[in-house]
């Protein structure tokens, strides 16, 4: 059975950084594309970062390009998703998702394309 499970989330202040983890398991994660993806209340759930199975993809929303890094340690079966100079507007859950790919395919942006999801994690940024 495959599981996602996300960490990291919390209540931080303008500026601060958090981490997020997503562990899973009961899949090959090296063969797998990962994503995050976040939803804030009154809000369609938005893409926000994707990495390639093997990491040498990532792409981004716009509005988080140099301040969020998506990484992953296939050994560890984690991605992680680095965010630093947090905004009020970065509130919301954040899942990770996964989707089995082959090798030639890049970090994958289109939330109807994964598989797999995670429960999420709140992160709240507010002073």
């Amino acid at each position: 059975q495959v599981q996602l499970v996300e960490s990291g989330g919390g209540l931080v202040q303008p500026g601060d950084s958090l981490r997020l983890s997503c562990a899973a398991s009961g899949l090959m994660f090296s063969y797998y594309a990962m994503g995050w993806f976040r939803h804030s209340p009154g809000k369609e759930r938005e893409f926000v970062a994707a990495i390639s199975r093997g990491g040498g993809d990532r792409k981004y929303i716009d509005t988080v390009k140099g301040r969020f890094t998506i990484s992953r340690d296939n050994d560890r079966k984690t991605v992680y998703l680095q965010m630093d100079s947090l905004r009020a507007e970065d509130t919301a859950v954040y899942y990770c998702a996964a989707k089995r790919t082959i090798l030639s395919v890049g970090a994958i942006t289109r939330e109807d394309e994964y598989s797999y999801w995670g429960q999420g994690t709140q992160v709240t940024v507010s002073s």
